[in-house]
């Protein structure tokens, strides 16, 4: 049996963790210290999340979409498939060594995607990149740490706290949507999308097609015009058998 390399380290800006980079054959995983965190067998609650930000860009002709967190590139990839020509897409990863090993160990994982003419690539704090972009995107896409119960900063309760998403609701445009990624349900987090002034639903995903472990995205919409009532946790009728639809493709 082939037995997982060490091949790069990284300190986490701001923070005492430290990123790992492994392999094993083809296969490779980011570790936090001795916890995995993302790796190259599960790709589907990633890619997910990019089907389900991106749901309401059907009729924008010129889409800006924001990814924070470039992890190993999946939800970048999807995001790129699916967006148009003109699209703008901009990623902020806060960890520089993780845009060295997107370029050199994982360019295979990457494939072209950094290559894309649409991409910016901002080695930077995502919150900083929303603070700066009032009403500027349509679509914010969230995997950072691991959800709202993030693991390897303590300065990432800011960014899911009621400033971080006031932040990010700011941020979009009307009728745009902030998607979420977590690990796992948060009921407390549901609560403050809700009132910052989101129409929210949840959506649980596989980790890898209809399998794996079930992960949580947050499908958070800005209305377009004066918010509306408190939707139920569980997205029911019309808009569940559309969020079913989006994420019926996984990995």
């Amino acid at each position: 049996m082939l037995m997982w390399t060490l091949l790069e380290t990284a300190k986490v800006p701001g923070d005492a963790a430290e990123l790992r980079l492994m392999q094993r054959g083809d296969e490779f995983l980011i570790k936090l210290d001795r916890i995995d965190l993302m790796g190259t067998r599960m790709r589907g609650s990633e890619e997910a999340l990019a089907r389900l930000g991106c749901a309401n860009l059907e009729t924008v002709a010129k889409p800006r979409i924001l990814i924070g967190g470039l992890g190993m590139g999946f939800t970048l990839r999807a995001v790129l498939d699916l967006a148009r020509p003109a699209a703008r897409v901009e990623v902020a990863e806060l960890v520089p060594a993780v845009v060295t090993w997107a370029k050199g160990p994982l360019a295979s994982v990457f494939g072209e995607s950094l290559d894309d003419p649409r991409l910016t690539l901002h080695v930077a704090d995502v919150g900083a990149i929303m603070r700066a972009g009032l009403g500027a995107y349509d679509a914010i896409l969230l995997d950072v740490d691991n959800g709202p119960e993030g693991l390897t900063r303590q300065a990432n309760d800011s960014l899911y706290g009621y400033a971080g998403l006031r932040d990010a609701f700011a941020a979009v445009r009307p009728g745009g949507i902030v998607a979420v990624w977590s690990a796992g349900p948060d009921r407390a987090f549901t609560q403050r999308l809700r009132q910052t002034g989101f129409e929210v639903d949840e959506v649980t995903v596989r980790g890898h097609r209809n399998r794996g472990p079930r992960h949580l995205i947050w499908v958070a919409t800005r209305p377009s015009g004066r918010p509306k009532a408190i939707k139920p946790a569980v997205p029911t009728g019309a808009r569940a058998k559309a969020l079913t639809k989006a994420t019926s493709h996984q990995g």
